[in-house]
């Protein structure tokens, strides 16, 4: 619950996040053209570790550490540790702002297991929403566009697993520190991609390394951000503004990599928009 009923200051942070997070993901997609993806996705994590120890360690001590439930921690960094392999790889070959929404479908990710692995209960609402969220994505990569390629299933299986990891999230913030999930999880990202730096390592430019160790602190920054932004305002009334980043991340688009969406990338996107929605509205109403 909001800790007070401020829903301006949650939508100015909620937007100062999809900001913080579209810039770090337009950084990741200028780095993985130069450097191997295993690489960056190492510096982000190892620098998010590094500036959570110094910030948090003091004040938590080994409760930074501290978990009653491993083995969901444990899946959890896993999680994002593979969603950042599949996103980053994904920005090498898709636009930004087509890749960020196709990402966005999370929350319908977390509906579809919901009712299959929780066997919950879904509303017709609902299951529209998730139809149309998918239908959206037919219309981006739609059969003879340029985005027809293979490389489309990759920010869609980021997707799938990014739902996962909010599922996952929402267990654990009834038994663990917010502090302590994200700190484990940069911890094993940093961990798992310094095994693979002996065949990736490529010793970066000087001003490129401080871009890297950025992204730690952007991906950090943004997420503090969104944490935040619920305390002074509902899910329910913040849902529209999260879709900001969307419109931010196909502007960094336009502006650092000259694409512009067509037609088809402009109306799949509003419809995955609208998807999210529609499923903020339906569970606003179930309550």
């Amino acid at each position: 619950m909001p800790t007070s009923h401020r829903p301006g200051l949650g939508i100015l942070l909620i937007l100062a996040a999809g900001l913080l997070l579209a810039s770090h993901d337009a950084l990741s997609k200028s780095l993985t053209q130069l450097y191997p993806v295993l690489l960056v996705v190492w510096a982000r994590y190892l620098a998010q570790t590094l500036l959570m120890a110094v910030l948090f360690a003091p004040r938590l001590g080994w409760d930074l550490v501290r978990t009653r439930r491993p083995w969901l921690q444990l899946t959890r960094g896993l999680s994002l540790v593979a969603i950042s392999l599949l996103f980053f790889s994904a920005l090498r070959y898709i636009p930004l702002g087509e890749a960020t929404a196709v990402i966005f479908l999370a929350p319908l990710v977390v509906i579809l297991l919901s009712a299959f692995v929780l066997k919950e209960q879904i509303g017709a609402g609902i299951w529209l929403a998730v139809g149309c969220g998918l239908l959206g994505v037919l219309i981006i990569v739609r059969p003879g566009g340029a985005l027809f390629t293979p490389a489309i299933l990759l920010p869609f299986a980021a997707a799938l697993c990014f739902g996962l990891y909010q599922l996952l999230t929402r267990r654990l913030s009834a038994t663990d520190h917010p502090a302590t999930s994200n700190f484990l999880t940069s911890l094993l990202g940093a961990l798992l991609m310094s095994l693979a730096l002996p065949w990736v390592w490529q010793l970066p430019e000087f001003s490129h390394g401080l871009l890297m160790a950025a992204l730690g602190a952007l991906a950090m920054t943004g997420h503090m951000l969104l944490t935040h932004a619920y305390r002074f305002a509902s899910a329910a009334s913040l849902a529209p503004f999260t879709y900001g980043q969307i419109v931010i991340a196909t502007l960094l688009g336009m502006l650092f990599f000259a694409h512009t969406p067509d037609a088809g990338g402009i109306a799949g996107m509003a419809i995955i928009i609208l998807s999210g929605l529609c499923l903020a509205w339906s569970q606003r109403r179930t309550g």
